[in-house]
C-alpha cells in the first residue's frame, strides 16, 4: 500500500509562521517609517485610517506569501537532506521566490501615490491597492501549490 504525502511538517510550521508574522510587521513598519518621512505622523496616521483595510490586507498578503515560500524552502531541504531529489529543489525554490516578491512593486505604488511622488498613481491609489491584493492571491495561490506538489514528492 502506498503511504500518504505528508503535508505538515511541524518542526518547519512554526518557524514558517514566526517568519510571515515578522514579514507582515516589518512590511507595515516600512509603510509607516516612508510616509512619516515624506510627509508626518499625522498624515501616514491619516492615511493609514482612510486606507487601512487594504494596507493591513496587502501587508497580511506579504507575511502569509513569506511564510509559505519559508515553509517550501524548508521542506525542500528536509526532502534533500533526507535522500530527496536536489535537481528540483533549486528551481522550486527560486519559482516560488519570484512569484512570492516580484509584484510587490504594485504594492509600492500605491503608497508612492499617497506621498505626492508620481500623480497619475494618486488617482488610481484604489485600483493599485487592488491590484496589489490580486497579486497576493495569485502569489499565495502559486506558492501554496508548490508546497502540496513537492511535498506528494
Amino acid at each position: 500500500m502506498k503511504q500518504q504525502a505528508c503535508f505538515l511538517y511541524p518542526n518547519i510550521l512554526g518557524k514558517s509562521v514566526a517568519k510571515g508574522i515578522m514579514a507582515f510587521l516589518v512590511i507595515l513598519t516600512v509603510y509607516f517609517l516612508v510616509l512619516t518621512l515624506v510627509s508626518g505622523w499625522r498624515f501616514a496616521q491619516g492615511q493609514f485610517f482612510q486606507f487601512w483595510f487594504y494596507v493591513v490586507s496587502l501587508a497580511l498578503g506579504f507575511g502569509i506569501q513569506f511564510g509559505l515560500y519559508s515553509y517550501l524552502k524548508g521542506i525542500v531541504k528536509q526532502k534533500a537532506f533526507a535522500g530527496g531529489v536536489l535537481v528540483t529543489t533549486g528551481a522550486t525554490s527560486a519559482t516560488a521566490m519570484i512569484s512570492c516578491c516580484a509584484h510587490y512593486l504594485t504594492n509600492i505604488l500605491p503608497i508612492l501615490g499617497v506621498t505626492g511622488i508620481i500623480t497619475f498613481i494618486g488617482q488610481y491609489q484604489i485600483q493599485f491597492f487592488w491590484l496589489g491584493l490580486f497579486f497576493n492571491f495569485l502569489g499565495i495561490i502559486y506558492t501554496g501549490s508548490k508546497i502540496i506538489k513537492f511535498s506528494k514528492q
